[in-house]
């Protein structure tokens, strides 16, 4: 990972020459920058997201309505997909995209960081212009942080569980249906994510908690640009409806005449059979008991007497 996160540290160097060899100023930039770069992916997956969220119900009328057979159901969503210019997959490019600068912005910023001799010389062999090296070591020191050891104060942390709580909460969009399993699940993620991740930088560089921070108030405002938070969420109120669609409009004429390989269920499945049912059976075992015994009364008086 070593092309991806060199850049990085010779960006963040860069700002922290910048600014008055602040490391703090540097990653809250840097921070800044980030995000706005990579703001028309994130744009293009809420926008994925939403269409997902509107297309839920129809999904759902699709499942009953072909129950019990997979062929017809995926036949029937690529139907919908088609009609309504939908790829179900865009939603997810855009977040493996992020994946890499994502994982390179973490590195470039735990080795910027790096306050042992071991780790001092790592970050030295990392620059990718030799002048770089005469800001080294980096001053660290904000307040009564360090920004290469954990806050002793566990401030940090608190932020870092309250901004990620707040942003998913805002954020997250709701489930079309609040009996479905998945709405607990999001309830449960929503409650989850925040406290791992807290716990997690307990022992994170302050600089890394610093930059999560940072990153998590910056998409809330991201998403209050973009009208995509309703605060009512945070009263306890139920989302605005979002706007549904439905199955009506669909041309299903295809899919309806391709053959049944749905799982026969209840009246249609085969009567198992009952105890009775081996009685039907007694008389063809009587009679082929009285054959044999006729054969052998027949074959006794055919045998030549002795």
């Amino acid at each position: 990972m070593d092309f991806l996160t060199n850049p990085f540290i010779v960006a963040l160097l860069f700002l922290y020459r910048a600014f008055g060899e602040s490391l703090f100023v540097a990653i809250v930039v840097f921070t800044i920058i980030t995000r706005a770069v990579t703001f028309p992916l994130t744009q293009q997956q809420l926008k994925s997201s939403k269409k997902m969220q509107e297309l839920a119900p129809a999904l759902k009328e699709l499942k009953e309505r072909y129950k019990g057979d997979r062929e017809k159901q995926a036949q029937a969503q690529m139907v919908l997909y088609r009609q309504y210019g939908i790829n179900p997959l865009a939603g997810c490019l855009p977040l493996v995209i992020q994946m890499p600068i994502l994982f390179g912005l973490y590195g470039a910023i735990y080795s910027a960081l790096g306050n042992t001799p071991l780790q001092f010389v790592d970050l030295h062999q990392r620059l990718l212009i030799p002048n770089l090296s005469q800001m080294l070591p980096l001053k660290t020191s904000f307040a009564w942080l360090n920004l290469g050891q954990p806050d002793p104060l566990f401030i940090l942390p608190v932020l870092v569980v309250a901004t990620t709580w707040l942003q998913m909460k805002l954020t997250m969009p709701p489930p079309p249906d609040p009996k479905d399993p998945s709405a607990a699940m999001t309830r449960n993620m929503t409650t989850i994510m925040p406290l791992m991740i807290g716990l997690f930088s307990i022992s994170f560089a302050s600089g890394l908690s610093i930059y999560w921070v940072v990153g998590n108030v910056l998409g809330i405002v991201q998403y209050a640009l973009m009208g995509r938070i309703d605060f009512r969420t945070m009263r306890g109120k139920a989302n605005a409806p979002t706007q549904s669609i439905s199955i009506k409009d669909l041309d299903l004429k295809e899919v309806d005449a391709m053959p049944s390989r749905a799982k026969p269920t209840g009246a249609n499945r085969p009567a198992p059979a009952t105890a009775s049912a081996p009685a039907k059976s007694a008389p063809v075992v009587t009679s082929t008991k009285r054959k044999l015994s006729e054969s052998r009364s027949v074959q006794q008086r055919k045998s030549p007497k002795r």
